[in-house]
Formats: structure tokens, C-alpha cells, sequence
């Protein structure tokens, strides 16, 4: 399975602060979804998603040819059921980013809005087994054996949900989620991984937000009654 489990991050950061004090939402629309699954570069490369029954195709042909294509090669991935489900999918993974992170403070956009860490596995779960996979051992003359996954004889090769659902389970049953924390900067909603013992925010330009709100904040608090 070449997905990367990082590619549960990408999904659960489609919601995002909209410069202006809101929650922006990347998969508003299905237009929406079809350019975000257009720039995930792993996802174009899950044997899931490109296999075809007769091996592997661009993703944009196996969305085309598939059961969630709703126009050409070059237009929508999917319906507005898939997109629907997807948006599921993604409230159960950022429930249980949520869960990671605790007792630190979840993402800001929806931690009033997610569903219950029991019911977000068992969607998890069930989305990802909707495409039952076969495991494939791939062993060229001149590198080390590949383990592989791809999508059963009898499964569509073209199952969205099912793919994203592997990814982010990949990434919650893998050795980075220790690292997983959710930025705390003033009007970000991000999850990411911490790769440093002081990183504290999810990019430089949170992190001078941060310090900007903080500097703010000592030089025009209101003062203390003796």
C-alpha cells in the first residue's frame, strides 16, 4: 500500500482558517473535492485508487472509467453522495485526531461538532473495508521484495472513501502519531507533526502570530487591582 498515511493529515487540514475569523472548508463543493484529490500526489500513486483490472492507470483514467466518476477524465471525481461521504470520513479521522492529541487542546474549527471517538472508528472501519484488498508480494531482479495492496478481483478499483479511510488509518496506527499536536496560534485550526522538542506551532508564520499576540497582550493588559 503506497498511500501515504501522511495524506490523512492533508484530508483532515481541508478545513482551515479563512483569513477573516471563519473555518473555510477546501471540500465545500464536489468542484472542491475534484481539485484537492487532483493535487494529492500520494494519492495518484495508491495501487488502490490507479489499479485497474488490467494493472495500473493514470488516476485520472481509472476516476473516469470507475463507479465515482460523474464526467470525463478532466472533470468532476465524484457525486455529490461520495462528497458526502468523504465530509464523514473526515469528521471521524479529526475526532480521533482530537482524541490523539488529548489532554492538549484539539483543532479549534469543530471540536463542538465531531462525533463520539466510538462511533468515529467504527466509520473509520467501515469505510475502509468497502474495497477489500488482496496483498501482493512485488520482487524485481535488482531491489528488495515490495508489499503491496491492491483491490480485490471482485472490487471496484475506484473507491475514494475506502482509500482515504486506509491512509488515515495507516497514519493513526503508525509510529508518527506521538508526534501529532494542533497549531494553538491565533486563527489557526491545523493539525501537524511535530518534528523538533520546541516546535510549538505548525509553521514560522504561526509561530510569529503567536508571539505577536502574546507581546500584544502584555503591553495592553489591564491592570491588576491592588
Amino acid at each position: 500500500m503506497t498511500t501515504s498515511r501522511y495524506l490523512a493529515l492533508e484530508l483532515a487540514n481541508t478545513v482551515r482558517h479563512d483569513g477573516a475569523g471563519g473555518v473555510a472548508d477546501e471540500l465545500s463543493s464536489v468542484d472542491g473535492l475534484t481539485s484537492w484529490v487532483a493535487a494529492q500526489e500520494e494519492l495518484k500513486a495508491a495501487e488502490e485508487f490507479t489499479a485497474t483490472g488490467t494493472g495500473a492507470a493514470p488516476a485520472a483514467e481509472a476516476v473516469a472509467t470507475g463507479p465515482l466518476a460523474a464526467g470525463s477524465a478532466t472533470g468532476p471525481v465524484a457525486d455529490e453522495r461520495v462528497r458526502t461521504q468523504v465530509l464523514a470520513l473526515r469528521a471521524a479521522l479529526r475526532a480521533l485526531l482530537a482524541r490523539a492529541v488529548a489532554p492538549a487542546p484539539p483543532s479549534r474549527a469543530d471540536a463542538d461538532q465531531l462525533p463520539p471517538a466510538d462511533q468515529a472508528l467504527s466509520r473509520l472501519n467501515a469505510a475502509a473495508a468497502r474495497c477489500p484488498v488482496v496483498p501482493l508480494l512485488d520482487w524485481p531482479t535488482d531491489a528488495a521484495p515490495v508489499a503491496r495492496l491492491l483491490p480485490a478481483a471482485s472490487a471496484s478499483p475506484v473507491d475514494l472513501p475506502a482509500v482515504l479511510a486506509r491512509a488515515a488509518i495507516a497514519f493513526l496506527g503508525g509510529p508518527d502519531l506521538p508526534r501529532l499536536r494542533a497549531c494553538t496560534a491565533p486563527r489557526c485550526v491545523r493539525y501537524f507533526l511535530k518534528e523538533h522538542g520546541r516546535q510549538e506551532f505548525c509553521k514560522a508564520s504561526c509561530g510569529n502570530r503567536a508571539r505577536a499576540a502574546r507581546h500584544y497582550r502584555r503591553h495592553h493588559a489591564p491592570p491588576t487591582a491592588n
